[in-house]
């Protein structure tokens, strides 16, 4: 089953919700080895993100992508706004015009998010970031490509809850938390907890 714009943009807005749920937890997580905002951040970035659909939803999946991505550019300091602005704005770029959002044409998403990601903060697996939980999230999305859009979507939200569960283990490489090296061992990082949580709310979403 396909989804529209209006099927994304509730995906945004459960997102949304969830964010706001955990923006407390996202704080205390970013407290122990960086500066703790990113809760606070990303809880701000997607509250504007509802309120501009509130204004109009774009007429396409891609549109819905691309106001979320540009509105994190805008709204988000810190590391996360560049970072998630990024992966929805690349994102969008692989949706083009399609009317409705498919399972190849949301793989190839979720690979292009994982891909500007990764160009933008030069991170690596192994680095304890938000690409430790999205490799695994895109692998799994892969690997249910033959299901629905529902099941690809909690395939990849259970592999960015491992991968979001096993930084917790790394010696960070990149971000404030690197500047702790060994001393951060042992917290999980918050852009993959962020990770993970995002991708869990848009899987409830779909379902």
């Amino acid at each position: 089953m396909a989804c529209t714009a209006e099927g994304v943009a509730a995906a945004l807005r459960a997102a949304a919700e969830v964010i706001a749920e955990h923006r407390t937890e996202l704080v205390d997580l970013d407290r122990a080895i960086g500066d703790a905002d990113h809760g606070e951040n990303l809880s701000r970035g997607f509250t504007a993100i509802v309120s501009a659909l509130e204004t109009a939803v774009p007429e396409t999946p891609a549109g819905v992508v691309k106001l979320a991505a540009t509105t994190l550019i805008s709204k988000v300091g810190g590391a996360a706004g560049p970072l998630y602005g990024t992966a929805f704005l690349r994102a969008s770029a692989k949706l083009g015009d399609a009317a409705e959002l498919e399972v190849p044409l949301l793989l190839d998403a979720l690979r292009a998010a994982l891909e500007g990601v990764q160009a933008r903060g030069k991170a690596v697996g192994g680095d304890a970031t938000m690409v430790d939980a999205l490799i695994p999230a895109v692998s799994a999305a892969e690997g249910a490509a033959d299901g629905t859009i529902a099941d690809v979507l909690a395939a990849a939200a259970d592999g960015a809850d491992r991968g979001a569960e096993s930084t917790v283990d790394l010696i960070p490489r990149k971000g404030r938390a690197s500047y702790l090296g060994e001393r951060a061992v042992g917290h999980l990082d918050p852009g993959a907890r962020s990770t993970a949580l995002l991708l869990r709310a848009f899987a409830e979403a779909a379902r």
